[in-house]
C-alpha cells in the first residue's frame, strides 16, 4: 500500500510539473554531453601525444633499407647508430633520450592503428617499413633548434621530427575545444540545479496538505522526500540516456566513420574511450538530480 502510494505520487508529481521536467532533463542532455565530450576530448589529445611524443621531444628516424631520403644509402649501421647516440648523449640539451626499434615502432602502430589493418597478406605496413628511432627528451624546448642541427645530417640520419611543428596546433585546437567544452557544461550544470531547486519547491508548494496530513499521522521525512527522489532519478536516467545516446552517434559517424578513415594517419579514439565517458555521465547525471534533492527536502517539506 506504502509503495503504491509512492509510485502513485510520482506518477501525480510528473505529470504536475511535467514542463520543469523537461527543462531540467533537455539541460541535463546538454551538460552531460559537454561533459563526455570533454573527457573524449582530453583522451584524444592524450592519445596523440603518446603517437607523436610531447611537446619537449624530437624523435630522429635512422635510414631504412629502402629509405625516400636519398642520404641513405642503406639501412643504419651499428657504428653509424653508436655515433648518432654519442651525439645525443653527450649534448648538453638532453634531458632523457631513447632508442626505439623497429619491433617497437611496430607494435606501438598496432596498439594504435589497430593490428587487424597490419596483418596478413593485405598489411598496408610490416615490420620491416618500420624504421628505428631515437627519442629525445630537452630540458628546454627553445633549444630543440640546436639539438636538431646536432644530428641533421650525420649518416645513417634520414629525418628528424620536431613534435611541437606536429602537435603543438593539434593539441592547442584540442586544449580550447576541451575547456570550452567543459566551461559551457558548468554553466549548463548550474542552470540544471536550478532548475531542481525550483522543481522541488512547485512540487512542494503543491503537495502542502498532503504533506501536512502525512506530518500528523507520523510519516518519517524520507517517506514523504521519496517521491521527490524518485522524480530526480527518473529525470537523471532519461538525461543520462541521451546524453550517452549522443555520445555513442559521435563515436559512431563522426569518429569511427568519419575522422578515422578520411584522416587515418592520425590514430583516433573508439569505444573504449567512448566508455570511459559514459561511465562518468552516468555517474555524474543522478548526483547532479540526487544531491540537491536530498539537500532542499529537508528546506521545503517542512510545513
Amino acid at each position: 500500500m506504502q509503495l503504491r502510494y509512492v509510485f502513485t505520487e510520482l506518477g501525480q508529481g510528473l505529470r504536475r510539473n511535467l514542463s520543469m521536467h523537461l527543462a531540467v532533463v533537455l539541460t541535463l542532455f546538454v551538460s552531460l554531453t559537454l561533459v563526455g565530450l570533454g573527457v573524449m576530448l582530453k583522451q584524444q589529445a592524450d592519445l596523440t601525444a603518446k603517437y607523436f611524443g610531447n611537446q619537449l621531444q624530437i624523435t630522429v628516424f635512422l635510414c631504412r633499407a629502402a629509405d625516400d631520403n636519398p642520404a641513405c644509402t642503406g639501412e643504419v649501421t651499428d657504428v653509424q647508430k653508436q655515433a648518432i647516440e654519442k651525439v645525443v648523449q653527450d649534448s648538453p640539451d638532453v634531458e632523457s633520450w631513447y632508442v626505439e626499434s623497429k619491433a617497437e615502432a611496430f607494435a606501438k602502430a598496432k596498439e594504435l592503428f589497430g593490428a587487424d589493418r597490419l596483418e596478413g597478406e593485405d598489411a598496408i605496413i610490416t615490420e620491416a617499413d618500420m624504421a628505428e628511432s631515437v627519442w629525445i627528451t630537452l630540458e628546454d624546448p627553445d633549444q630543440v633548434d640546436v639539438v636538431k642541427e646536432s644530428v641533421v645530417g650525420l649518416d645513417g640520419v634520414s629525418n628528424v621530427r620536431d613534435a611541437r611543428e606536429v602537435i603543438g596546433p593539434i593539441l592547442s585546437a584540442m586544449d580550447k575545444m576541451t575547456v570550452g567544452a567543459w566551461g559551457t557544461a558548468v554553466f549548463l550544470v548550474i542552470a540544471a540545479l536550478l532548475l531542481v531547486a525550483n522543481t522541488i519547491r512547485l512540487a512542494a508548494y503543491a503537495r502542502r496538505k498532503e504533506i501536512g496530513i502525512m506530518r500528523l499521522v507520523g510519516a518519517s521525512t524520507l517517506y514523504i522526500a521519496l517521491p521527490f527522489l524518485l522524480e530526480a532519478l527518473v529525470t537523471a536516467v532519461i538525461g543520462v540516456a541521451m546524453a550517452v545516446g549522443a555520445l555513442s552517434a559521435f563515436t559512431r559517424f563522426a569518429l569511427l566513420d568519419g575522422l578515422a578513415k578520411g584522416y587515418d594517419l592520425l590514430p583516433w579514439i573508439g569505444w573504449p574511450e567512448f566508455g570511459v565517458a559514459g561511465v562518468l555521465v552516468a555517474v555524474l547525471g543522478p548526483l547532479l538530480t540526487l544531491v540537491p534533492t536530498l539537500l532542499l527536502t529537508g528546506k521545503y517539506l517542512k510545513v
